[in-house]
């Protein structure tokens, strides 16, 4: 019988680039072994959370001895397949795209944004940041011949569900949206949208009531 493949939570598989990251500070630091104590107080994540979170990849850790930092940061490049680098697409180069066009995830160096779309740019192009920026007309034709899978939108919200069913026809796998619509898409496209005005008021939510809590 085929071995099931065992499904990870959604709020475990969110916390796998933090965890490859924080694991890389260590690695570049020395430490070639670590505990889910130490991992918590530098990640501000729950040592319990962070044990559950590892039990679903099998035994990541010896009892006694904590994780092998190297092997760690091994086994989460794999899983977060970051030995094969990633094409970004962005579309919208206001002032939120012109931001990640400049930051363009230096940090991480398998991913890049590597071609940008705005209604200000000429058909034959222009270059921001190092990246060729083409007009909106140029998406299918850009995307399919550079093979790409991921898009981030920074547009304004009229535009974005008709730029989403033109990225639907050209294969687009990935849509990280920065708009404040909920995107309509084919069960073949993920959307993971980021509502800045929606994330600020969940914040002030939240202080406001952990106030409120504390005089009672």
């Amino acid at each position: 019988m085929a071995e099931e493949t065992v499904k990870i939570p959604q709020a475990t598989s969110k916390r796998l680039p933090l965890y490859y990251r924080f694991l890389q500070n260590f690695a570049n630091s020395g430490k070639k072994r670590v505990s889910s104590s130490e991992l918590s107080e530098a990640m501000k994540i729950d040592a319990a959370t962070i044990r559950r979170d590892f039990s679903h990849f099998g035994a990541l850790g010896r009892k006694g001895y904590g994780y092998d930092v190297d092997y760690l940061v091994s086994f989460f490049r794999k899983t977060l397949d970051q030995d094969e680098a990633t094409d970004v697409a962005l579309i919208g180069v206001g002032s939120l795209g012109h931001a990640f066009m400049k930051y363009n995830f230096h940090k991480n160096h398998n991913t890049r944004i590597v071609i940008a779309f705005d209604p200000k740019a000429p058909r034959e192009g222009k270059v921001i940041s190092d990246i060729p920026v083409y007009h909106p007309d140029m998406i299918e034709e850009k995307l399919t011949e550079l093979g790409i899978d991921l898009v981030i939108l920074t547009v304004p919200s009229r535009a974005a569900q008709q730029l989403t069913d033109r990225l639907a026809a050209v294969g687009v796998k990935g849509i990280l949206n920065f708009t404040t619509i909920r995107l309509t898409v084919p069960p073949s496209i993920r959307v993971h949208t980021i509502d800045l005005s929606v994330e600020l008021q969940s914040l002030i939510y939240f202080i406001k009531n952990d106030v409120k809590d504390s005089h009672l």
